[in-house]
């Protein structure tokens, strides 16, 4: 059994810390807003903290899973952060998919006080955080990386060890890239064949049945498209911050970036054209009425 503060109860961070408070670990949440937390402890037991620090005092382990570059920094640094209770040999996890200056950043901030920093954003939507069968992209030092292993299969599957701190996020970056483009094109490509008379829902059988096949079209296409229920979980502001990261790593790189480019610059319209709070499913919602 392992001490773990847990910090950001979000749609993925409320299962996530379950899944550890269901295999045996001792786990003490905190959330921005206490009354989440205060069901969190409702369900699963365990115990909450007002403040990060307070969270993570005593702790082995402490796992962050909020919402973009500056909750993160928020959580982690000043008299009320989490760095501010954690002993010297604990473990920093962060699962939030941040920038990768603010990684390096909070890495060096951890390295000061002698605490071992691994990032480790998760993969799989709000179904698979539920059922704990994440994927996991980590990145960190073996020795770090090695201790938290075990207790990061309680929330997912497949586990990658990508190399040093910061390449866990810039891989979940690239992946949202590929994952937001996939969904783009499968829009368009929908929005097309209705617009010529096709019934969309056989468009999306051959697509099942042949190379067209991905992640939209086998999960989110008839479940949240074509129904137009748009309630994957999963926000379009979070999809377009995820595409802007992922353009700044590829910049950074130096690698050609049209593609990418292109694609952020539709989510950044899809986001001015639809309600606050819509759904990234929504982005065919954006397509259809644009066609």
């Amino acid at each position: 059994m392992t001490k773990i503060a847990f910090l950001g109860l979000g749609v993925m961070g409320y299962p996530m810390a379950g899944h550890l408070a269901a295999a045996g670990h001792e786990v003490t949440v905190y959330n921005r807003t206490a009354a989440k937390a205060e069901a969190w402890v409702a369900q699963y037991g365990g115990k909450m903290a007002l403040t990060p620090a307070k969270a993570a005092e005593g702790a082995e382990m402490v796992m962050a899973c909020v919402g973009n570059d500056n909750d993160l920094r928020g959580v982690c640094l000043g008299p009320d952060g989490a760095f501010a209770g954690m002993a010297q040999g604990t473990v920093f996890v962060d699962h939030t998919t941040v920038s990768a200056a603010v990684t390096r950043a909070l890495y060096e901030a951890a390295e000061t006080r002698e605490i071992a920093f691994v990032d480790a954003p998760v993969s799989g939507g709000v179904k698979r955080a539920v059922d704990g069968s994440l994927s996991i992209m980590i990145g960190g030092e073996t020795s770090a990386v090695d201790k938290v292993r075990p207790v990061l299969q309680a929330m997912g599957k497949n586990l990658v060890h990508l190399g040093a701190a910061g390449a866990g996020h810039a891989v979940k970056a690239l992946n949202n890239y590929v994952s937001a483009s996939g969904l783009l094109a499968v829009s368009e490509a929908l929005a097309a064949a209705e617009q010529f008379g096709i019934d969309p829902h056989l468009v999306n059988q051959v697509f099942n049945t042949s190379t067209g096949r991905n992640n939209t079209t086998d999960v989110k296409v008839e479940n949240f498209m074509l129904s137009g229920s748009f309630n994957s979980g999963f926000s379009l502001a979070l999809m377009r911050k995820d595409l802007q990261t992922a353009l700044g790593f590829i910049e950074r790189m130096g690698t050609p970036d049209h593609q990418a480019a292109a694609c952020t610059r539709t989510w950044v319209d899809a986001e001015g054209a639809l309600k606050p709070g819509a759904d990234h499913t929504e982005m065919y919602k954006f397509i259809r009425h644009a066609s």
